[in-house]
C-alpha cells in the first residue's frame, strides 16, 4: 500500500527590533524594504494553490514594527532621506546615500536594471568621493528612487500599473515620484497581517511564533549551555542566569499574537531553532503544543550521526521523519526536527538554478524519500506515515534567486500540486492526526542550535562574551530594583528584552559581518543605556563607547609576504607589501600628539612583522610597549591586561591569549600566555626586536601557536610606570591573516 509522504514547510520572518528608545526613531530600513519584498508575497503565492498548506512563523518584533510602518510611526534615516529634496541634500547625506543605497544583492537587485546598474557601476570605478562631488540632482533622486523600487517584489510590479511605469521609465525621477513609491510601501506593509489572518482561517496557513524580542533561550537560562556542545567553550566572566526572562518573552509573544490573530500560538519556532532542557518546563507552561529544531540536534540527542549518500539521502530516515514526545512537569511537547539539507538547498543553492530544474531537484528527492517510507511501513505496519519537516529563513534567500524566487516558487507549487504523493501539510495537522509514539527524554535533549548544533554563533568570541557581560550586568542592576516589575516599569523590562534579541550577538565578533555592523553595535548598547537611565543609575562608561571598531583606518592592508631585515633603521624597501596605519592625527583627541606616528604590519610564513615610527624617541624612552593577541577561531584561555587606569572600553578591556611586552628603557622581551583564573605565566620567546631609528619587531608564529591560514587579531598599547598611556591606533583591532 502506497502512503503520501507528508510534508511541512516552515517559513521563518524576523527582524530585530531597529527602533532606538533613546532616539525615539529607527535607525535602519531592513523592516520596511523586506517589508516590501519578502513577507505578503510569499503568501500570496501560496494563496494561489489552496491544496498546499503551510506554517509560516512571524516574529513578534517583525509584527510590532510593521504595524509602525503601517501606522506611519515608523520612520528611518533612509526613508528620510528618500522624502528629502536632492538640492537640499548636505554633502554628509551625499556620501551616505552613495555608500549605502547600493545595500542590495548586485546581481539580482540592481545589475537588471541599466539605470541603477550605470550608478553602481560609477562607484566602483570612480569611488564614493568622485560621486559625491560629481553626480548631479537627477543622479542622487534616481538612487534614492532605485533603492527603494528594487526591494519591491515582482508580484506587485506585475499586479500595479504605476509601480510598473516607474520600472518601465526607470530614470528622471521626481520627489513627488518618491513619495509614490512610500505610499505604495505602506499600502503593501498594510496588506501582510490581514492576508495571514485570513490564510489562517481557511485554514491554508498556521501561524506561530517565537519569544518576543527572538532570544537564544537555552543561553537566557544559563549561558553554562554553550559548554554542552563545546566543552572547552571560552565564556563571559559574569554568568547569565535568568529563567524567569525565558517566561517574559513567551509571554509577550502570545500577547501580541493575541492582538493580531485572536486565540493562542500552538506552535513555538525557538529562535535559531536553540533548545535545551532547562527550556522546555517553560514553552509547556505556556500553552505551547510544539516546537522544532534542527537535524543535528536529534542526532546528538539519540547519540547518532546522521549521514546521507552520494545523493544526499539519510540514513535511518525514520528517526529523522517523525515526531518526538518531550514529557514536563507541565504537559507533553511535541518537537519535529528539520531536514537540514532540504532547508539549505532553498536557501543556499537553488537560486543558482533554473526553476525548473531546480523544483524537478527537490521533487525527486521528497519522492525518494516517500518510496523510503513506504518500504519501511511495508516493514513496520505498527508505523505511521513520515513528516518531512523543510524549515528556513523565509527573507533572505530570495534576493539570491532572480526575481526574488517568484519563477522558482510558481514552479515548486505547480509540480506539488500536481503530485497525489506529496502531502502539503501544517505542522499542527500532521501531528493532530500522527501525536508522537517515541519520547526524547527531556535530560537528554542535546543544548544546541540549527548552526552546527552549538551556540558559538551567539556566545564564545571575546566580542560576543563582552556584550554578554555587559547584558548581565544591567541585568543584575534590574533584579537591584524589585519595585522595577514589568507592570510598574515596562520601559525598563522592553529594553532588557530587546538587548537579550539574539541578533546583536550574531553580528558581534566574528563569523558575521554587514555594512550595518557599527549600528547593530549602537542599538545594543542604546537598549542597555535606557535600563540604568530608567532606574537612576549611572550608565557605565564602556556602553558609551563601540564594543568593536568598525572604522579600521589603514592605508593599507598587506598585498604580499615580506622579509625585513629587523633592524630598527628606516627601509621602505624592506616593507613594500605591508600593511601601514597612519597614527598621528587620526581620529581620536588622543592622536593628536600620539608618540607614534605610523605603524607598519605584515607576514611571512615563520613570522609576524610590525614596524612603529615615533614622533621622538624620547617620548617612549619610559615606556612599555604592549601587544595583546587573541584568536577567534580557537578555543583556549584568556585573561585581562593589568594596567593602572585602563579605560573601560572596549577593545582594551577584551581578555586575551598572549601579551608581549617590550620595554624601552633596557629593550627587553617577555612574552605572556594566559592560563585558568584569568592569570597570566611567562613563556619562551624567539622575538627579535630592532630600535634605533624606529622599532621593528619579528614574532615567530610558533611562540604564538597559531596554524597556517588562521586568523588572529591584535591590539596594541603603550604603558609607563604600569600605567596606561594610549593604544595605538585609538580603540582598534589590528586584523592578522596568518599565511
Amino acid at each position: 500500500m502506497s502512503f503520501p509522504l507528508h510534508v511541512a514547510f516552515i517559513w521563518h520572518q524576523h527582524q530585530p527590533l531597529y527602533k532606538s528608545a533613546i532616539a525615539g526613531k529607527y535607525h535602519l530600513p531592513w523592516v520596511r524594504l523586506h517589508g516590501v519584498k519578502d513577507y505578503l508575497d510569499l503568501a500570496l503565492m501560496l494563496s494561489r494553490y489552496p491544496k498546499l498548506h503551510q506554517t509560516i512563523n512571524l516574529v513578534p518584533s517583525l509584527i510590532l514594527q510593521l504595524q509602525d510602518y503601517v501606522e506611519g510611526k515608523a520612520f528611518d534615516p533612509y526613508l528620510a532621506l528618500t522624502l528629502t529634496p536632492v538640492d537640499s541634500l548636505t554633502r554628509s547625506q551625499k556620501q551616505f546615500i552613495v555608500e549605502h543605497f547600493f545595500d542590495a544583492n548586485h546581481q539580482t537587485m540592481i545589475e537588471p536594471y541599466p539605470r541603477y546598474a550605470d550608478l553602481l557601476a560609477q562607484r566602483q570605478a570612480y569611488g564614493l568621493d568622485w560621486c559625491v562631488n560629481h553626480w548631479l540632482a537627477p543622479d542622487f533622486s534616481d538612487l534614492l528612487a532605485w533603492h527603494n523600487l528594487t526591494w519591491i517584489d515582482p508580484l506587485f510590479r506585475e499586479t500595479d500599473p504605476e509601480i510598473a511605469e516607474w520600472f518601465e521609465r526607470g530614470k528622471e525621477f521626481t520627489l513627488a515620484d518618491r513619495q509614490r513609491i512610500y505610499s505604495k510601501q505602506r499600502e503593501i506593509i498594510a496588506r501582510i497581517l490581514p492576508q495571514h489572518r485570513q490564510m489562517q482561517k481557511s485554514g491554508q496557513l498556521e501561524i506561530t511564533t517565537t519569544p518576543y524580542t527572538h532570544p537564544i533561550l537555552p543561553l537566557l537560562a544559563d549561558t553554562q549551555a554553550g559548554r554542552i556542545a563545546v566543552p572547552q567553550m571560552y565564556l563571559p566572566n559574569t554568568r547569565f542566569r535568568h529563567e524567569p526572562d525565558i517566561a517574559l518573552h513567551l509571554e509577550k509573544a502570545k500577547e501580541v499574537y493575541r492582538q493580531h490573530f485572536g486565540g493562542e500560538p500552538k506552535g513555538l519556532w525557538p529562535s535559531e531553532q536553540s533548545v535545551s532542557p532547562a527550556i522546555l518546563p517553560q514553552v509547556a507552561k505556556q500553552g505551547f503544543s510544539w516546537l522544532c529544531s534542527d537535524e543535528g540536534v536529534l542526532g546528538w540527542s539519540l547519540g547518532h550521526y546522521f549521514r546521507r549518500d552520494e545523493r544526499g539521502s539519510i540514513n535511518a530516515p525514520h528517526l529523522l521523519y517523525q515526531p518526538y514526545r518531550l514529557e514536563t512537569v507541565h504537559g507533553d511537547l511535541a518537537i519535529i526536527f528539520r531536514d537540514r539539507l532540504l532547508s539549505d538547498l532553498i536557501g543556499f543553492s537553488y537560486g543558482a538554478l533554473l526553476p525548473q530544474a531546480a523544483s524537478d531537484d527537490l521533487c525527486d528527492r521528497l519522492m525518494s524519500i516517500q518510496r523510503q517510507q513506504n518500504e519501511y511501513l511495508a516493514a513496520h505496519p505498527e508505523g505511521q506515515p513520515w513528516l518531512v519537516t523543510i524549515a528556513l529563513d523565509g527573507e533572505n534567500c530570495w534576493e539570491f534567486y532572480p526575481q526574488d524566487g517568484n519563477p522558482f516558487l510558481q514552479t515548486l507549487y505547480e509540480n506539488l500540486s500536481q503530485n497525489p504523493n506529496l502531502k502539503l501539510v501544517t505542522a499542527s495537522e500532521y501531528l493532530d492526526k500522527f501525536p508522537p509514539t517515541e519520547k526524547i527524554p527531556p535530560h537528554q535533549l542535546h543544548s544546541g542550535s540549527w548552526i552546527d548544533s552549538s551556540f558559538t554563533t551567539w556566545i564564545g568570541d571575546p566580542v560576543k562574551n563582552r556584550a554578554w557581560e555587559l547584558l548581565a550586568e544591567a541585568r543584575q542592576v534590574l533584579a537591584q530594583h524589585p519595585e522595577a516589575t514589568p507592570e510598574n516599569n515596562p520601559e525598563v523590562w522592553e529594553s532588557i528584552m530587546a538587548a537579550e534579541g539574539s541578533d546583536w550577538f550574531w553580528w558581534f565578533g566574528e563569523g558575521h559581518s554587514s555594512n550595518d555592523d557599527a549600528m547593530f553595535d549602537r542599538l545594543f548598547r542604546e537598549h542597555l543605556q535606557v535600563v540604568y537611565r530608567a532606574l537612576n543609575e549611572p550608565v557605565p562608561h564602556a556602553l558609551l563607547y563601540p564594543l568593536e571598531p568598525h572604522d579600521v583606518s589603514t592605508s593599507d592592508r598587506p598585498t604580499k609576504l615580506i622579509q625585513p631585515l629587523i633592524n630598527g633603521r628606516f627601509d621602505n624597501e624592506d616593507w613594500q607589501g605591508s600593511g601601514k596605519i597612519e597614527i598621528s592625527g587620526a581620529r581620536g583627541a588622543m592622536h593628536q600628539n600620539a608618540p607614534v606616528k605610523r605603524l607598519w604590519y605584515g607576514y611571512d610564513h615563520f613570522y609576524c612583522y610590525l614596524r612603529l615610527e615615533f614622533s621622538s624617541l624620547e617620548s617612549i624612552a619610559q615606556s612599555k610597549l604592549h601587544l595583546l593577541w587573541f584568536y577567534p577561531q580557537r578555543i583556549n584561555s584568556n585573561s585581562p591586561v593589568r594596567l593602572l587606569d585602563m579605560p573601560d572600553v572596549s577593545p582594551l578591556n577584551y581578555l586575551f591569549r598572549h601579551h608581549l611586552t617590550i620595554n624601552f628603557a633596557d629593550k627587553s622581551v617577555q612574552l605572556q600566555e594566559s592560563i585558568e583564573k584569568l592569570q597570566w605565566e611567562t613563556i619562551a620567546t624567539h622575538t627579535k626586536i630592532g630600535l634605533e631609528q624606529c622599532l621593528e619587531i619579528a614574532i615567530p608564529w610558533s611562540d604564538l601557536a597559531v596554524k597556517p591560514q588562521s586568523v588572529a587579531r591584535l591590539v596594541i598599547m603603550l604603558s609607563q610606570k604600569e600605567h596606561f598611556q594610549i593604544s595605538l591606533p585609538e580603540y582598534t583591532i589590528i586584523p592578522i591573516e596568518v599565511p
